[in-house]
């Protein structure tokens, strides 16, 4: 850069000497030719070098982070209350809306009841295993008895002393105290069945029973929509007595976070040549004219939606970029050193420049110039008249 001035202070001095103070030539349109010539080539040097040093961008705008309140409800429901002022800070978890509870108190307290049922209905399956215990030792007792009178009558059918009859009589007996055993037996499997039929310890109908309370005292929770983190509402069109809850594609207010703000800058590829995180960066906001942020380069966002092809089963096609239309840009991320941060509101634009080595040196004094130059021009601009 210094050697392009000296070039042009000497190139300069001598055209004027030779041409204007001494008189040696006659100027000429040929040698005014030669000189803009010389001259407009030495200025290439300092367009070159602001971009690719330090390079700048009109298109710098300030990012914050939003969130779509969608109530979590699982029908419809009323609004009762508004807890909130639109564009007013508000803190983590203070409540924002309010909807109706009623009908999701009354859920949970119909399934609390339906829980209380369940576990007294876990006695009854534990008294109802007990006696199916009881009666398989009766049938076997039974089975037992038939058994003895069976010997007995054929034994005495045997030796004439007995009717043949009765002895047949224990013998049916026989078989019906047998089934009535494997009948005993198979209510015992079944109450048991149902008695140990758990999860992680718990009667699997209590389990049922829980969840679903869990999930109505969720919803009941619910109906107090609360701020998610530090930061305020805008255009605030919620009123008490409008129903939300049914469809949850759509929200009722768009929260914006105090933390994580952000510039995002957008720059032409080639610029960003000798672009590198932290480097120092300076901000000119429209909405102050005048004055000047500073921050850092916190990311290089290297991506294009020129690049993205979808999944489809179309072949490529590829068309020539449009040359009245913009050549695509990378995005640059920049975090503002400022310590009051509200200074820097969602959507405020501006410009931004980039000293790729540092804050010292002749191209980060121009651009430095230049981009104050552009700060005290927003007094004027736009016109209002």
């Amino acid at each position: 850069m210094v050697l392009a001035i000296v070039l042009i202070v000497v190139y300069s001095l001598l055209v004027w000497l030779v041409f204007f103070k001494l008189r040696w030539l006659e100027w000429s349109i040929p040698w005014a030719f030669f000189s803009s010539f010389f001259v407009i080539h030495a200025l290439l040097i300092f367009m070159i070098g602001l971009r690719f040093v330090t390079p700048y961008s009109g298109n710098a705008k300030v990012v914050q982070h939003t969130i779509q309140l969608v109530p979590r409800l699982n029908e419809p429901t009323l609004v009762t209350e508004v807890l909130v002022e639109p564009n007013v800070p508000v803190k983590r978890g203070q409540p924002l809306f309010q909807f109706d509870r009623r009908p999701y108190e009354y859920q949970v307290r119909r399934l609390e009841a339906q829980l209380a049922e369940a576990k007294q209905n876990v006695l009854v399956l534990a008294s109802d295993e007990q006696v199916a215990r009881e009666n398989v030792t009766k049938a076997r007792s039974e089975l037992e008895y038939a058994r003895f009178q069976q010997k007995l009558f054929e034994s005495l059918a045997s030796q004439g002393a007995g009717p043949e009859e009765e002895a047949q009589k224990w013998s049916a007996q026989l078989k019906i105290a047998e089934a009535s055993v494997m009948e005993a037996e198979a209510q015992l499997e079944r109450a048991t069945l149902r008695y140990q039929s758990e999860i992680d310890g718990v009667n699997t109908t209590v389990a049922a029973v829980e969840a679903e309370l869990a999930l109505a005292r969720y919803y009941l929770d619910n109906t107090t929509l609360v701020a998610p983190e530090d930061g305020r509402v805008v255009n605030l069109q919620v009123r008490p007595g409008m129903v939300a809850g049914a469809v949850r594609v759509g929200a009722i207010a768009s929260f914006i976070c105090d933390e994580g703000r952000y510039v995002l800058a957008t720059y032409f590829m080639e610029h960003l040549k000798y672009v590198a995180k932290d480097q120092p960066v300076e901000v000119a906001l429209n909405l102050y004219p005048g004055q000047i942020f500073r921050g850092k380069v916190e990311a290089v966002w290297k991506a294009s939606a020129a690049g993205q092809m979808l999944p489809s089963g179309r072949l490529p096609h590829f068309v020539p970029h449009p040359p009245d239309e913009p050549q695509s840009q990378y995005a640059v991320k920049i975090v503002l050193e400022a310590p009051d941060q509200s200074l820097f509101p969602i959507g405020a634009q501006g410009g931004a420049a980039i000293y790729t080595g540092g804050m010292k040196g002749p191209w980060t004094a121009l651009r430095r110039v230049a981009i104050r130059a552009n700060s005290w021009m927003n007094f004027l601009y736009p016109m209002p008249f």
